[in-house]
């Protein structure tokens, strides 16, 4: 069952007092960018480069699930630029389970384990290892290979450094321009990357399809999470997904926002047409130093 934020009322009360309040404090960035840049991958595929970093993970603002607001640290990771789409899905599952047909629209009516079987076939397309155990799904993050983003991996390239809902600040009004939603997608999906970028260089964050991260959902989690690359908890059985879709209220749609459904590892469960998912990888020290030589050769 998908969790719902009921709070709308209450959350516009609270974003229009802290709005005044803060008087702009909301559009606050960190001080360091971790972008290292863009690249290619041997299959044609962008993902965007990202150094990791330490940020706020959560909102006092929000509902109960995304608070305390604690300090959480990612490591760096390479992250998909735009979802994954019909296009690429297709290429490499030989099915498209899509309910609104278009090669570059978003893959949808993906479940979780589908997610994950897709990240297997990608890495083992590109030679490298795969993360997931094909038995019990449980994911290896030292294989080196694609994977589906942690909840603070997913957060962290979401919100792009910034403080608030958005990582263009608390108002919702600007949202059409960067993703759809209920108030303009027309009820489908829409081609990726037909918006606006988000500050870090990612598309679609914010709307389109609801994404899988790999975590498992707790809804108490964040009190007990540890700082150091948070994985969820151990035990829950429905996995995690983000960013709000096509059908979602902004409320869904925020940054911090959680949500959540049975990851559909047996097949008595079918996924809706409102998730979908990208893609990570981690990054070794060697390949992080490379970007990072790469960089500072760019800058010079």
């Amino acid at each position: 069952m998908t969790n719902k934020i009921s709070l709308r009322d209450s959350i516009q009360i609270i974003l229009i007092l802290c709005f005044c309040f803060s008087c702009g404090q909301s559009e606050r960035t960190s001080d360091s960018n971790p972008v290292l840049g863009e690249v290619t991958t041997q299959t044609g595929i962008p993902m965007i480069a990202l150094a990791g970093g330490t940020f706020q993970m959560g909102i006092e603002a929000g509902v109960p699930d995304e608070v305390p607001v604690h300090e959480v640290t990612v490591g760096p990771f390479l992250m998909d630029k735009y979802e994954v789409t019909q296009e690429r899905y297709e290429s490499l599952m030989m099915s498209n389970p899509s309910h609104f047909k278009g090669l570059q629209n978003p893959v949808e009516q993906v479940r979780w384990s589908e997610a994950a079987d897709y990240c297997n076939a990608r890495s083992v397309q590109e030679g490298l290892r795969p993360c997931y155990d094909e038995a019990t799904f449980e994911c290896n993050f030292d294989a080196g290979g694609y994977r589906l983003p942690t909840e603070a991996e997913w957060e962290f390239a979401a919100r792009a450094g910034g403080w608030s809902y958005f990582d263009f600040g608390e108002d919702p009004r600007p949202l059409a321009r960067f993703g759809y939603f209920s108030e303009n997608s027309n009820n489908r999906t829409h081609p990726v990357g037909s918006l606006r970028v988000n500050r870090w260089g990612f598309y679609d964050l914010f709307g389109n399809v609801a994404e899988w991260c790999n975590d498992r959902y707790g809804k108490d989690y964040y009190s007990c999470s540890p700082k150091e690359n948070p994985r969820g908890p151990e035990e829950e059985n429905t996995r995690v997904l983000r960013g709000g879709s096509w059908s979602s209220a902004w409320e869904s749609c925020r940054g911090t926002a959680r949500s959540y459904d049975d990851p559909g590892i047996t097949d008595a469960c079918f996924a809706k047409d409102t998730y979908g998912f990208r893609c990570v990888r981690s990054l070794s020290e060697a390949e992080q130093n490379r970007f990072q030589c790469a960089s500072q050769v760019n800058r010079e």
